[in-house]
């Protein structure tokens, strides 16, 4: 609407300023309507005066169009960066063991310490990675024979995309608990799954928060 204004200002800024005669003879060829009529002169050159501010705002209408496109995605990769959870296996105060299985089984962590992002999936125990960069990995895990001398076997893996890369385990019989902790960072591309999994015969027990699962991002590599 300010466009259409100025435009119609500047046609009778123009007007005056080249004496267009509404009694000349039209010309097909706006451009060269000086060389034929001397008379239609003023309106030929308020003509082209009108097309330069034309694509002028043309112009600055793209570099907008381009500048808000590049603002938008910054705040895109601003919101993203902000990823991280923390979780636990359980929050109950009654204590409560996962495991053993006959088969290998991903650890669906239930209480949120925090979420950024929503990456984490309490359901499914599984983190997406939103955003490609350099991530810090965290998983402790914690056991309780139930007595000593009892047989322990406390251990996990974390795993990217259902491959194992680190692994934490502590099997005995010397004591009642045992506990282990796994600290990497990693590269990690957006959409990569990260979990950790309970291998056959591993059991982790908790009523305090002692086994937790943590993922947060360092530096974005996009």
């Amino acid at each position: 609407m300010r466009a259409i204004l100025l435009l119609c200002l500047v046609h009778a800024a123009l007007a005056k300023r080249f004496l267009w005669s509404p009694t000349a003879t039209p010309d097909t060829d706006p451009y060269n309507v000086c060389v034929k009529n001397q008379g239609s002169c003023g309106c030929c050159l308020m003509v082209k005066e009108i097309n330069r501010l034309i694509m002028y705002f043309k112009t600055m209408l793209n570099k907008l169009e381009e500048e808000y496109m590049q603002t938008e995605q910054r705040l895109h990769n601003i919101k993203a960066s902000r990823s991280a959870f923390s979780v636990s296996l359980t929050n109950e105060s009654n204590f409560n063991c996962f495991g053993p299985f006959k088969v290998d089984k991903l650890i669906p962590y239930k209480h949120v310490f925090i979420n950024l992002g929503d990456g984490y999936s309490v359901e499914t125990g599984i983190f997406t990675v939103p955003l490609s960069g350099v991530y810090s990995l965290a998983v402790t895990i914690f056991s309780d024979a139930g007595s000593a001398g009892a047989l322990l076997a406390a251990c996990a893996s974390l795993q990217v995309n259902d491959e194992v890369i680190v692994s934490g385990r502590e099997k005995n019989t010397h004591d009642q608990e045992d506990s282990s902790t796994i600290v990497v960072a990693r590269n990690l591309k957006a959409g990569d799954k990260v979990a950790v999994n309970l291998p056959i015969g591993c059991f982790l027990c908790d009523d305090s928060n002692y086994n937790t699962f943590s993922v947060f991002l360092l530096y974005p590599t996009v």
